[in-house]
Order: structure tokens, then C-alpha cells, then sequence
């Protein structure tokens, strides 16, 4: 039987055989190929990557922050989760008020200047503090605008409306399970062409463009398109969250596990990520993990992190490697 992880695997192997070189945004570069999918059953168990340790308390405390539709990176600070700090971080060194060395394009900085990257981690970290105990600053600099929660759980009309998609697609599985419209879009034009400029509403547009549901035979399945794909560092973290999210809705409804589909647009390796690529395919996967969910929370929007857990985790070592912002 072919090991669930497989195919992630195979599709490091894919673009490092086909991949394109590309320029990109950060001026890392890439190789990338487009347009590909990933099937994952979940009923052979939760697809947390074991050729590579996966932290599913950083996976689960960024989903629950997009399902309690926050975008103030306080909430992951306080969970000990750093995912979004550099995007926060970016927006403070960038502003008037910053009076600090000189944080210009420290994504790339950091990588290639010892001496700036140690300065650049005494400065985020200061940054992350700030955060944490200043609620003024908190609201400005650690806000990042439309991002995931607030297009899921607060998407505004031009009228003003405000509706909440994920809300809506669970009563959806509820009521009208067969329904083909069981779709969260978080991919708003008018954030996205404003993206990068002066008084842009959201830090980033987003990867994870918008998600489907499927009901058949009692159980729920789940297709997300994604237009970007960081494979190492991202991809893993997008599995399970997704699948964490499949897991969480149908226990709310009352249904079991289906598959999780991944559809990917742009699917890309970082070019200082390659060796480290190539250490993970060089690695055997084990057995997957299993999820437990409190069986006592019954609504997706009780659930904390103390109600999830991961058993039967055994995974490879971590591989570090840089992320590009």
C-alpha cells in the first residue's frame, strides 16, 4: 500500500525534475510548475508530514485564529506561534514612527549579512514584545488588515454588509448537504490589486484562494485551490490545516472524514531551498498521526487548543530552512 505522505513527496521530486526557473517578488527565486493536485484520505489517518517534524500547535492555533476571524497577530504571539510576525513586522519598519536601524528589504538581508541578521532578530523580537504588551501599538502595528479570518468570518460588501462564509457554508453542510455552492473564498479583488500600496487593507494577498466542501455517504470532503505554494516550508502546514479544518467542521455536523484535495496553481521550491528538499526525500515516512477532538465542544467556534490532540506523532528531525517575505 502506498504511504499517504507519498504524495507530497512526489511532488518535491516533480519540480525538482520539471520545475521552471523563475524570478519572484522576494528575489530569492523559485522553480516552479503549474497546476497540480494532491489527494489525501484522512480516514488513513491525520496528514501531519512525518518525514519532517510539522508543529501542529503553531498549525492549530493560526487555524483557530482564522476561524475566530482575528487578523491582530497578538493572538498567535500569545500561543508562542511566529508564522505572520514578519508581515506585521514589515508594516512597523516601514512607517513614519520607526526610528530604528535601517530594516530595509530585511527578508533578503538576513540571509546573506550575519551581522545584519543578528540585528534584524534583535529588532523583531522587540517588535513581538511590543505587541504583546502595548495594546496601542498592538492595534496599529500588529493588525494586518483583510487577511484569512476577515474575509472567512467578515467578508464587507460595498454596501456595507458584513457576512460571515464560514458560518454560512456549516449551516449549508447542515441543511442542504448536496448544495454545490459549499464554497469560502477569501480572494478579494479589490484587496489584491491594491496589495503593496499605501494604505493597502491587507498585508498579503492571499495563498489559499478559497475551499469546497463535498457530502457523500456521510462523509465531508474537502478541495482547497491555492495559487502560490512555498512546497517546504508552506505546503506542509496548508495540509494539515486544512485537513484540521475538515476534521473540526464535520464534527460539528455529525458527519465522518472524507478526503482532503489539494489544487495547486503555482507550485514552487525556493532556490536556497533545495538541499533541504532533498534531505526530506531522502527520508522514509512513518505512520501517520491520529486527531482527537474534545468530544465535549461541539461547535467549531468553542474549540481551543487544549481541545486538540495529536497521538501516535513520531516524525523525522525538523529541517530548517530561511522563508522568503
Amino acid at each position: 500500500m502506498t504511504h499517504p505522505e507519498t504524495a507530497y513527496l512526489h511532488l518535491l521530486q516533480h519540480i525538482l525534475e520539471n520545475g521552471v526557473k523563475k524570478e519572484d517578488r522576494t528575489g530569492t527565486g523559485t522553480y516552479s510548475v503549474f497546476g497540480y493536485q494532491m489527494r489525501f484520505d484522512l480516514s488513513k489517518g491525520f496528514p501531519l508530514l512525518t518525514t519532517k517534524r510539522v508543529p501542529f500547535k503553531l498549525v492549530a492555533s493560526e487555524l483557530l485564529w482564522f476561524i475566530k476571524g482575528d487578523t491582530n497577530i497578538r493572538y498567535l504571539l500569545q500561543n508562542n506561534n511566529h508564522i505572520w510576525d514578519e508581515w506585521a513586522f514589515k508594516k512597523w519598519v516601514e512607517s513614519d514612527e520607526y526610528t530604528g536601524p535601517d530594516m530595509t528589504d530585511f527578508g533578503r538581508r538576513c540571509l546573506v549579512d550575519e551581522e545584519f541578521n543578528a540585528l534584524y532578530k534583535v529588532e523583531l523580537a522587540s517588535f513581538c514584545e511590543r505587541v504583546l504588551t502595548d495594546d496601542t501599538f498592538a492595534n496599529k502595528y500588529g493588525e494586518l488588515g483583510n487577511v484569512y479570518g476577515k474575509q472567512w468570518r467578515n467578508w464587507t460588501t460595498s454596501t456595507g454588509e458584513s457576512l460571515d462564509q464560514l458560518q454560512d457554508v456549516i449551516d449549508q453542510i447542515k441543511t442542504n448537504p448536496d448544495s454545490r455552492r459549499l464554497i469560502v473564498n477569501a480572494w478579494n479583488p479589490e484587496d489584491v490589486i491594491n496589495a503593496g500600496k499605501k494604505g493597502s487593507k491587507a498585508a498579503l494577498p492571499p495563498c489559499h484562494v478559497m475551499f469546497q466542501f463535498f457530502v457523500a455517504n456521510g462523509k465531508l470532503s474537502c478541495q482547497l485551490m491555492q495559487r502560490s505554494l512555498d512546497t517546504l516550508l508552506g505546503c506542509p502546514f496548508n495540509i494539515a490545516s486544512y485537513a484540521l479544518l475538515t476534521h473540526l467542521i464535520a464534527h460539528e455536523c455529525g458527519l465522518e472524514v472524507g478526503e482532503f484535495i489539494h489544487s495547486i496553481g503555482d507550485a514552487h521550491i525556493y532556490s536556497n531551498h533545495l538541499e533541504q528538499v532533498k534531505e526530506q526525500l531522502s527520508r522514509v515516512p512513518k505512520d501517520l498521526p491520529t486527531l482527537k477532538i474534545n468530544p465535549e465542544k461541539t461547535s467549531i467556534f468553542d474549540i481551543e487548543l487544549e481541545d486538540l490532540t495529536i497521538e501516535g506523532y513520531d516524525p523525522h528531525p525538523a529541517i530548517k530552512a530561511p522563508i522568503a517575505v
